[in-house]
């Protein structure tokens, strides 16, 4: 199956673009035995001719990519993926065939024909092309689970690309979460920091603030003490000193004064 060969993403891609188109080129076909008028035939018979221009294109294109990923491909991914390539080009051969066939029995010769070019042969006898109209019920049968199946498969990758989207995607949601949950922490904390830089100012303005007091206390009182000192020394050098002497506290003691005690006169 087609769905087991190994390739890149650009070849897968071609390669279900190109079996897009030929489903719809079987689906164009098998709509196009139910049309009886004949300028409708022509109209769907030139859609389809651009579907196969536009298969043919495909094909060029998918047979540059496996020439450009020879080289690091293995022998058997590259015999597998140009077998693949010469059995897409059959079948778009097939559909070239069944256009033509259709083409004559309308009688339309004016019409263009459709050139593959180089790369796309015309159906021969050795490839033993079968065409639309000479298949059996059963052969149309199997072509046609033949490409359901395909369908099926191009279903599967489809549902496993959204399901690799959907775990991308929630990962990603988990990381910016977390993410969001560590900016509100960082957030968080830096206010803590902030408040607590302001506290901290206001407390050294505080304590600035007592040690001067504190100092103009000290200021104080050494004045005190170095101005009693000094009167201390002036009045040890000069106990005499009258201005000492109106101090309290440092003037001399006052002398001791007798008491004179009237007596009244002895009669002899």
């Amino acid at each position: 199956m087609a769905t087991d060969l190994q390739m890149s993403p650009q070849l897968e891609q071609i390669h279900g673009e190109i079996r897009d188109n030929f489903r719809a080129l079987s689906n164009g076909f098998q709509k196009l035995d139910k049309i009886k008028d004949s300028n409708r035939q022509t109209k769907q018979l030139e859609e389809l001719t651009g579907r196969m221009r536009e298969c043919k294109r495909l094909i060029k294109e998918m047979d540059r990519e496996i020439k450009d990923e020879e080289a690091r491909n293995p022998p058997e991914v590259n015999k597998q993926l140009n077998d693949e390539k010469q059995s897409m080009i059959k079948e778009l051969n097939s559909y070239v065939a069944l256009r033509k066939t259709y083409m004559n029995s309308l009688g339309n010769k004016k019409v263009e024909l459709f050139d593959m070019g180089a790369g796309v042969s015309e159906p021969t006898a050795d490839e033993n092309v079968q065409v639309a109209s000479s298949m059996s019920n059963q052969e149309l049968i199997d072509a046609g689970k033949k490409t359901m199946d395909e369908t099926d498969q191009a279903i599967k990758r489809s549902q496993m690309v959204v399901e690799q989207t959907i775990e991308v995607g929630t990962q990603t949601a988990t990381t910016l979460k977390g993410q969001t949950d560590q900016m509100g922490r960082i957030v968080n904390e830096l206010d803590t920091i902030q408040f607590s830089i302001k506290k901290a100012s206001q407390l050294v303005k505080e304590i600035g603030r007592q040690v001067a007091t504190d100092k103009c206390i000290m200021l104080f009182l050494f004045l005190i003490v170095c101005g009693v000192i000094a009167i201390i020394v002036v009045k040890v050098v000069n106990p005499n000193n009258k201005d000492i002497r109106d101090i309290p506290g440092l003037a001399p003691p006052a002398p001791a004064r007798r008491l004179l005690s009237l007596q009244a006169p002895e009669h002899f």
